[in-house]
């Protein structure tokens, strides 16, 4: 257990409101000015900005609060507490598992804190295809900069860990450029246990930032409390009802509230808030609702060197290359983002393929492995129209997302440039994680066996931890489902502020496109509701 200090723990002793789960009783009804759904980067942001604007706001959020001092860098504790479906949810087909938070700050509590703004070839496409005028890389320059500042973003400025630096190393020798990720820390002690919750506070994530400020402005939080349907009446949403759920999500009995507001603000994430809007049926008369959400497919390429990767050690993610997006036309072939992943123990076990002594031997290495990450462009391409958030019977999301010949191609070709990488760096031999692939130990063997591996779901190990889109933004109502101010083309006092926004992916790690783009709309909608101007502490 930890012995810092710890926020969370503070605020709760100074008379925090929290209901739900270990704190108080859910009340059966609340009234409020704004209620927000959910707490993750949007919802935040937002809390922030209108309880600064002196509006009564009520957060609602799925999963449980916790904080530093619950954070012990255990996998087996991390997954089945902060994470949707215990970072096990998948698609439709189970060819693609996604990891999303479920905790008090959402994804920002458990990402690995790689910050980008949004590319200026994804705002410029935007421009043209769904008439974001409002969003060139100019007018948006200033929100991102604000959101920076006070989420202490900046380069990271350590030499990169071993696991980092063999991209950085392997690139360099093949003429391809990289870059340090900017990353939300402060005082950060490289630990690498970013995706377990960070156990120093050093992660700026809305869990440590904007929460625990619109918390002490006496906002209102619900914690283990899901967002079940909206309650519609003349254009706008009369009521939001909401169950108590237990840690393991299955509703506990007796526990429900209804909240009545001014306003209502759904930033519960892609996927989680297109299904709230479909369970209450919202006005969808152009069936955009849950259509074209984005994930990053990303495929991944490990490698064993002779020396000690230990890629469990460090910050997460600190060096990445966009060669094989800026090389390639946005609208072209998909293009792809070169990232590393940190290797935990499950983590690498249940992506890894294989069984038996094959697997008993990959483990062994494990000490020894480094791993690739190619987060694949999705969206721009006639070809690349994403997912389908749906719903089972009991009305939880399913999101259905066909891995097509289009994105199959450009996950071999992601392979191709991986493999080639880590030869470089110095590999001992590499093998792609398909269940197909053998570990080849010369660029020449792997070059000839990617070229004839049987790209097709399932064989082919396809993961995510971006979701993007389903309740897109347009300038049209035809094209989406929110106005580019944030609200809802057809429900006069409804706002969406997540990354089910964006129209497209966005090529990037989303975090900071959602902080910089909600503090626009959520900066503006402060103005709409109380006539005041907000702004970032």
């Amino acid at each position: 257990m930890s012995t810092l200090p710890d926020p969370i723990l503070d605020g709760l002793a100074r008379g925090w409101k929290v209901h739900g789960g270990r704190h108080a009783a859910l009340p059966a009804q609340l009234s409020c000015d704004v209620a927000i759904v959910g707490t993750g980067a949007g919802a935040g942001i937002t809390a922030e900005l209108l309880t600064q604007a002196g509006l009564d706001v009520v957060l609602i959020e799925e999963g449980p609060l916790k904080s530093s001092t619950d954070f012990n860098q255990l996998e087996s504790e991390a997954y089945p507490s902060l994470y949707q479906e215990s970072a096990s949810r998948k698609t439709a087909d189970k060819a693609i598992n996604i990891m999303q938070g479920r905790c008090v700050g959402g994804s920002t509590t458990v990402n690995w804190t790689s910050s980008f703004r949004t590319p200026a070839s994804t705002l410029r496409y935007w421009q043209q295809h769904f008439g974001l005028d409002e969003m060139t890389e100019e007018a948006m320059a200033p929100w991102f900069a604000q959101a920076e500042r006070r989420l202490a973003i900046h380069p990271w400025p350590l030499a990169p860990n071993e696991n980092n630096d063999l991209l950085r190393r392997g690139a360099a020798r093949l003429g391809i450029e990289t870059r340090v990720i900017p990353r939300n820390v402060k005082n950060c002690w490289d630990l690498g246990s970013c995706g377990l919750g960070c156990p120093t506070n050093a992660k700026q994530s809305m869990l440590l930032t904007t929460l625990p400020v619109a918390l002490d402005k006496d906002a209102r939080l619900l914690v283990q409390t899901r967002a079940e349907r909206f309650e519609f009446a003349d254009k706008r949403v009369a009521a939001l009802h909401c169950v108590g759920v237990n840690t393991d999500g299955t509703a506990a009995p007796g526990a429900a509230t209804r909240i009545v507001a001014k306003h209502y603000v759904v930033a519960g994430g892609a996927i989680n808030s297109p299904a709230l809007l479909l369970r209450s049926e919202a006005p969808d008369p152009h069936a955009l609702l849950g259509k074209r959400t984005f994930l990053h497919p990303v495929v991944i390429m490990a490698a064993v060197f002779e020396q000690q990767v230990a890629g469990w050690s460090g910050a997460p993610q600190s060096i990445y290359s966009d060669h094989f997006l800026e090389t390639l036309a946005i609208d072209g072939p998909i293009g792809y983002k070169l990232e590393v992943p940190p290797i935990h123990p499950i983590l690498f076990a249940s992506t890894l393929p294989g069984f038996g002594r094959a697997q008993s031997q990959a483990l062994k290495d494990t000490p020894h492995t480094h791993a690739l990450l190619a987060l694949m462009r999705d969206g721009f391409n006639a070809q690349s129209v994403g997912g389908s958030v749906g719903l089972r019977s009991d009305g939880s999301p399913v999101l259905d997302y066909p891995l097509n010949d289009f994105v199959m191609e450009g996950a071999r070709r992601a392979y191709l440039s991986m493999a080639e990488i880590q030869f470089a760096a110095g590999a001992r031999s590499v093998q792609a994680v398909h269940e197909l692939a053998g570990a080849w130990t010369s660029w020449a063997q792997a070059r000839e066996a990617i070229g004839v591996l049987p790209m097709r779901p399932l064989a082919t190990r396809v993961v995510s931890a971006h979701v993007m889109g389903g309740c897109p933004m347009s300038a049209a109502e035809g094209q989406g489902v929110v106005r580019a101010d944030g609200q809802h083309w057809q429900l006069d006092n409804l706002s969406v502020h997540d990354g089910s926004l964006f129209p497209t992916s966005i090529g990037a790690n989303p975090q900071l496109s959602i902080y910089g783009l909600v503090n626009k709309l959520a900066t503006g909608l402060a103005k709409r509701l109380t006539a005041r101007d907000v702004a970032l502490a």
